[in-house]
């Protein structure tokens, strides 16, 4: 079990041990002992719901990452490929299996595909002329995988681009057979709001899906209140900006991969008197980020200003514990203070990872380049000189910065302008094309496209009509002890988590001049629950609402909403679903064409 996902209202492990169970069922299928090669791209998700041990359990002995030419050689009865439906994965296996050894002893293949099987893939291999070598070819429906205790996510890299750009629909299906495995465990959801043209579609999926499924009725006492689909480009502004609470940080320098992150090793050596001269560690130093750790889980949906306090507060009662040694004189007393001790210790190690972290954070912080980056970018999400080329960018283009800073910068002024001015946008796209070459030129398209970079149409700016109605720029921010969501960006509450806010508490008809400029549809769908199954809400008890972001959600946006859940009088809670955690780097990255 993993206690981190059992916190909450909705316990997660329960989905952490179907997909599990699942795994266990194919594994057993192929007797005798194992060896998986595995499309990288999944092993991180797959260490969320399943560590090495299980898989010893049945039999796995060896594991390979999925290369051209032969496979290693491994004394195994079974080879099982574990992959997604891409075709350039099945020339590999095609490649593999070809250059087996057949002087050797015969080995069975399998093939798992995840999440789903492809015709097309299947048709591969048999044009390869190797289909008929597996013996099962299966898929795992991995489509939610539990980050915490609150969170799922699908882990899609290509979903915003596949949906927005290349209208293809694989994704949204995967959304609405994910959600369909969480009615079968928590219960029918009675009532789906939604905002945006692939909320619809995911909904529309999931009432066929429904219906089709005519079987049993589900007889399970819903969890969920409600469910509320959001398109990523209904609010094309917050992945744009940067996050200022401490996970969204970390994000956006390190980058978080399936809840790990590499950082610098040298902050982490351990100090020692005479070790002046020793060589510093070279290699990375790798840390799980979840709400398992108790320290984590307290700063890490806060402001970025308010982290030092805490770690402070906490190094003098971590201290003052350790004190406590002097003063037990009985056996009974040192007893005690033995049993504590792992504990201590523990929270010490979390303390001095934190530490290192916040200093490491604090360095970037507090440089020149990233007070002005941010000094614009709050400029622009208040209304401040959106509609002429902004001397910043200009910089930053002439003393060539990462391309993906600049273009961050220039979609967000875009969008906080509802498009900029054909002349304004032809100078950035000439500045940007000349200083980093030509072959850029596909990816301005896909930003364009996207909706991200474009120019204004009609002439008409409707940003401040937006930003006035929502209250998305708040002036007097309490970064230390919050009152609204805005902390998070120091300013700016995130367009999507105010329209889940205000969902909860007047509801959308107070806003419907806003949903109405918004991309998208808005709708409301209720799913009927068979009698005795209506839930009787207790006074005081919180309504719990899943929220699914379509295209990708940051962790300054999971914090705001784990703000609101907290909230005395709030009213509801929420566990948030998404097709992939993201920041503004790696959203912009997967819309850039890779040059040839």
């Amino acid at each position: 079990m993993a206690a981190h996902l059992s916190y909450g209202r909705v316990n997660l492990n329960v989905l952490r041990e179907a997909v599990r169970r699942e795994l266990r069922e194919f594994l057993d299928k192929c007797a005798g002992s194992k060896a998986i090669v595995w499309d990288e791209y999944l092993t991180g998700p797959f260490g969320l719901i399943a560590q090495y041990s299980l898989l010893k359990e049945h039999e796995v002995e060896k594991m390979f990452t999925l290369k051209g030419s032969r496979l290693p050689t491994a004394d195994v009865k079974n080879i099982i490929f574990f992959v997604r439906p891409r075709l350039e994965l099945m020339d590999i296996i095609a490649e593999n299996v070809l250059s087996e050894d057949r002087r050797g002893p015969a080995r069975d293949f399998h093939i798992l595909f995840v999440p789903r099987r492809s015709l097309l893939c299947e048709q591969r291999l048999k044009d390869l002329g190797v289909l008929g070598s597996f013996i099962h070819r299966e898929e795992y429906s991995l489509d939610l995988i539990p980050f915490d205790g609150d969170l799922l996510s699908m882990e899609s890299e290509g979903a915003f681009k596949e949906c927005y750009l290349e209208s293809d629909q694989t994704s949204l299906y995967h959304a609405a057979k994910g959600l369909m495995t969480l009615q079968a465990l928590y219960g029918t959801i009675p009532q789906i709001f939604g905002k945006g043209e692939c909320a619809r579609q995911v909904a529309n999926m999931m009432i066929r899906m429904k219906r089709e499924f005519t079987g049993s009725q589900n007889s399970i006492f819903p969890v969920f209140d409600n469910l509320l689909l959001l398109d990523r480009n209904v609010d094309l502004l917050t992945p744009l900006a940067t996050q200022l609470t401490y996970e969204g940080l970390i994000d956006e320098i390190y980058g978080i991969q399936n809840s790990y992150v590499k950082l610098p090793p040298e902050k982490f050596a351990p100090k020692k008197q005479g070790d002046a001269g020793k060589d510093l560690p070279t290699e990375a130093k790798k840390l799980q980020l979840n709400s398992a750790e108790e320290l984590y889980a307290e700063i890490r949906d806060k402001n970025f200003n308010a982290v030092g306090s805490v770690l402070s507060k906490k190094a003098k009662v971590i201290s003052a514990a350790f004190e406590e040694r002097h003063n037990a004189k009985t056996v009974g007393e040192i007893k005690q203070f033995v049993s504590q001790l792992p504990h201590m210790q523990a929270a010490r190690g979390s303390l001095a990872n934190h530490t290192s972290i916040a200093e490491l954070i604090k360095d970037v912080t507090t440089s020149e380049d990233f007070f002005d980056k941010l000094t614009v970018e709050q400029e622009f999400m208040s209304g401040i000189d959106t509609d002429k080329v902004n001397s910043y960018i200009e910089d930053c283009i002439a003393q060539k910065h990462p391309l993906i800073k600049v273009l961050r910068l220039v979609c967000l002024q875009s969008v906080c302008n509802s498009g900029l001015k054909q002349k304004v946008l032809d100078y950035y796209k000439r500045e940007i094309l000349q200083t980093y070459g030509y072959e850029h030129i596909l990816t301005l398209y896909n930003l364009e496209k996207a909706g991200l970079l474009k120019p204004q149409m009609g002439g008409r700016n409707n940003y401040p009509t937006i930003r006035k109605t929502l209250r998305l720029w708040m002036d007097d921010v309490n970064e230390q002890n919050p009152t609204d969501i805005s902390y998070v960006y120091s300013g700016y509450a995130p367009l999507s988590v105010r329209l889940a806010q205000l969902l909860s508490r007047p509801g959308w008809r107070s806003i419907e001049e806003v949903l109405r400029i918004l991309p998208g549809p808005h709708f409301e769908e209720r799913q009927p629950l068979p009698t005795g199954l209506q839930k009787k809400r207790q006074p005081g008890e919180n309504r719990v609402t899943l929220i699914f972001f379509l295209g990708g959600v940051t962790f300054a946006e999971i914090a705001a909403l784990r703000f609101l859940s907290q909230l005395e009088d709030g009213g509801t809670e929420y566990v948030i679903a998404t097709t992939k955690l993201m920041n503004g780097a790696s959203w912009i990255e997967s819309l850039m064409e890779k040059p040839f």
